[in-house]
């Protein structure tokens, strides 16, 4: 089969691999018709997960079509549409059974980690029961590639860890797509204002058309300055950090409001200063999280629904073939205005 591997930093090639095969009772083969790039493999490609080793199929996102399953898989069938999450979870360790599926003692992020991930033509699930969700009948599968991520990503480790309540004002430093998810799940919560952060002013366009209240170009000008101009002086109640880098958690830090909760999403593969001497009297709190897929269930009702357009944050689809050109496109966002892309295996 065809399959994307990493070889070591700022290396990777399209490859033929052997189609995988069943290693366990609870896996299932699923034959991946869509997949997509997270910014989480460019993190590895740059060195930034030692988890990941050279000769690792990237990806950890997608939907496809079970092949075949293990004797103990008696929820899915040969032919099932599924969607892959990002998370796999036994459900029976302690972790999982606290809800904390990411910290799974068998399983948590391990596809296109410490095992071959979905940029392949066939993928091998571990505890196939607990880390497939089935796909309704009519459902846009396309669009539904956002759930494998990208959405409970944004609502668990941003919207959630950051406390959004109705009425209160939140930043979002970071336009990129899990910037863009924590923007779309917020307005559950009705807050008063969102206000978007980052340096590509095309996103930010698209963060207005998304729902935000207010756009931040921090390439030029002052951005501490802007928000403190947009909230009276005060700062914000929930900064969420979504890019993973020490600039823009050092900018959340400078913009949280007294009480407030800085919410950190990106993968940092850097130090990241913590400036007390500003912070030690600001009763504020800071979340760390890896996605646990807690909320797929109710998200992916809610994008069935009409709710929630999952299918807005796609803008650019290839063939598996052609995956190396979709990771430059995915890479030079500023230049390709990139979101999420797709690729149909």
């Amino acid at each position: 089969m065809k399959a994307l591997v990493y070889h070591g930093p700022g290396s990777k090639s399209l490859d033929d691999r052997p189609t995988p095969k069943l290693l366990s009772a609870t896996d299932a083969i699923v034959k991946v018709t869509r997949t997509t790039i997270c910014g989480t493999d460019l993190h590895i490609l740059k060195g930034d997960v030692p988890t990941c080793e050279p000769g690792r199929i990237l990806g950890h996102e997608g939907v496809g079509v079970i092949q075949e399953v293990g004797a103990a898989v008696s929820t899915f069938k040969p032919g099932d549409h599924v969607l892959i999450s990002c998370i796999t979870s036994c459900g029976k360790c302690d972790y999982c059974r606290r809800g904390m599926y990411s910290h799974c003692t068998t399983g948590g992020w391990i596809l296109g980690n410490r095992i071959d991930g979905t940029q392949a033509e066939y993928v091998r699930i571990p505890h196939a029961e607990t880390s497939l969700y089935p796909i309704p009948d009519g459902a846009d599968e396309e669009a539904l590639v956002m759930l494998s991520d990208i959405l409970p990503t944004g609502f668990e480790c941003g919207v959630l860890n950051g406390k959004v309540q109705p009425g209160s004002t939140v930043a979002i430093v970071g336009s990129g797509p899990i910037g863009l998810a924590a923007l779309l799940t917020a307005q559950f919560y009705a807050p008063a204002q969102i206000i978007m952060i980052d340096r590509d002013a095309n996103r930010l366009e698209v963060a207005r058309t998304f729902g935000a209240t207010a756009c931040v170009n921090n390439a030029s000008g002052d951005p501490v300055a802007e928000i403190m101009k947009l909230t009276g002086g005060v700062g914000v109640d929930c900064a969420i950090e979504a890019v993973g880098v020490p600039a823009s958690f050092e900018l959340c830090e400078s913009i949280i409001a007294p009480g407030g909760t800085i919410a950190n999403v990106g993968v940092h593969g850097v130090k990241v200063d913590l400036h007390m001497e500003c912070l030690w009297d600001r009763n504020i709190s800071i979340t760390t999280r890896l996605v646990d897929t807690v909320s797929t269930p109710m998200l992916l009702k809610t994008v069935r629904s009409g709710r929630l357009e999952a299918g807005k944050l796609i803008t650019h689809r290839f063939a598996l073939n052609d995956v190396l050109k979709a990771y430059e496109t995915f890479a030079h966002a500023a230049d390709t205005h990139a979101l999420k892309v797709i690729i149909e295996a």
